[in-house]
């Protein structure tokens, strides 16, 4: 009997590009799915920000969004995109733009030009005829620099005068919808409306995404199969206010994992509330976790570990798990360039004999930790072969070597290709 993977084939979207310089980031069509960020800061404070969008880079988002809100926030991306680039960081910028969108990109073309990617929210660019000439700016700004626009539907600041029009439709049925399917086609419908018009207005219709973001789960998987259903444009996921902490990331990765599942979305975002004193980049971690959870992407070494029993009262594994996960994550910004593929590599930090061994044989490299009342040895397993046992005091330093050494050896460019 065939066992076939859980993991859906993916709907066809079409595919947009998002450029900056000589990188060029394909979205949608068979493109992985891409990790998205925004960053906190004022856009105004070009240097906050720059080192801000670094940090989020390097923890592994793609394309990093900027609010741009005033002529100072403006103004200030030609010169955060400068600061990028003397830094070596050529992540894409995204505009988000509401409310004087139309203004900005053109009364400040440095601004228009410096930035990849537009997101501009129908909901909020005018009202009754301003609605139109505002929207068309917009676009026309976007053809004229030859860059990708996210038609970016929030359940918080929808189009009411499209959301009027379908409630006085609504209520001449036979059999009334109930509010929140109004509310649900509202969103597609302003999405895939507002899409139409901009390719209508010149837009390439490989360069437009769309996104309809709400804040709960069950809300967003049922907007997003109805868009899905109903057209092809690349979709961006995300709740639109996941929460903090645990909610956060529980909501999160309840929502975009039941939707990737499907094959549905091409960019995601994790939108968390921070928690006092934790970084930004914890979003982006998280984001990427997800991708590699449904084994969609790796980005960085997995770390299988055990919860801990009563058979492994020591704290030396969870110490160890807690050193080697820090460890591989810092070491990425500099082994993703050194060491092709090591994002791929499976360690085992296990603590105790009952799955131990069978883990650590599973994994690449692997320790087995003693449990309570079991010899004080650690046997390691590299490659499926028990190598070696560690003893003493070292045990954590030792492993955190070894793994060191196994990254190099198996994913260092071999001596006789340097020479060539």
């Amino acid at each position: 009997m065939e066992i076939e993977t859980a993991l859906a084939k993916g709907r066809r979207s079409r595919q947009a590009r998002v450029v900056w310089g000589e990188r060029v980031i394909t979205v949608g069509g068979d493109a992985p799915v891409r990790v998205q960020s925004m960053t906190n800061t004022d856009t105004a404070d070009a240097i906050g920000t720059a080192i801000q969008v670094k940090e989020l880079a390097l923890a592994g988002s793609e394309m990093v969004r900027l609010t741009v809100n005033t002529p100072e926030a403006a103004q200030a991306v030609p010169y955060i995109r400068e600061q990028l680039d003397r830094m070596g960081i050529d992540v894409p910028l995204i505009g988000d733009f509401h409310y004087n969108g139309h203004r900005l990109l053109t009364d400040i073309p440095a601004c228009a030009q410096a930035l990849s990617k537009y997101r501009i929210n129908p909901g909020n660019v005018g009202k009754g005829d301003k609605h139109d000439k505002q929207f068309g700016l917009m676009i026309e700004a976007a053809v004229r620099w030859d860059k990708p626009v996210r038609i970016g539907v929030n359940w918080g600041s929808l189009d009411q005068e499209l959301l009027a029009s379908l409630m006085d439709e609504n209520s001449r049925r036979s059999a009334p919808w109930g509010a929140k399917p109004v509310m649900y086609e509202a969103l597609i419908s302003s999405a895939i409306e507002s899409a139409e018009r901009a390719v209508e207005m010149g837009m390439n219709r490989n360069q437009v995404l769309l996104s309809c973001k709400v804040s709960g789960v069950q809300d967003l998987v049922s907007v997003y199969r109805e868009l899905a259903r109903r057209c092809d444009y690349p979709l961006h996921l995300g709740l639109t206010e996941a929460g903090m902490g645990t909610k956060g990331a529980v909501a999160s990765a309840t929502a975009l994992a039941i939707l990737l599942q499907e094959g549905i979305g091409d960019t995601i975002r994790v939108s968390l509330t921070p928690q006092p004193g934790e970084s930004r980049t914890q979003e982006v971690v998280i984001a990427c976790e997800i991708l590699q959870a449904l084994e969609l992407r790796s980005f960085v070494p997995s770390v299988t570990a055990c919860p801990g029993c009563g058979r492994t009262t020591s704290t030396v594994f969870q110490e160890l798990t807690k050193q080697i996960e820090d460890f591989l994550r810092a070491q990425m910004p500099l082994w993703r360039k050194k060491y092709p593929g090591v994002e791929k590599l499976k360690v085992a930090v296990m603590g105790c004999i009952v799955n131990g061994p069978g883990e650590s044989k599973q994994a690449d490299i692997g320790i087995s930790l003693p449990g309570t009342g079991e010899a004080p040895a650690a046997p390691v397993f590299i490659d499926g072969e028990k190598r070696m046992t560690l003893r003493g005091e070292g045990i954590a330093q030792e492993f955190q070597k070894i793994v060191e050494n196994y990254v190099e050896t198996r994913f260092g460019t071999p001596v006789a290709a340097i020479a060539l």
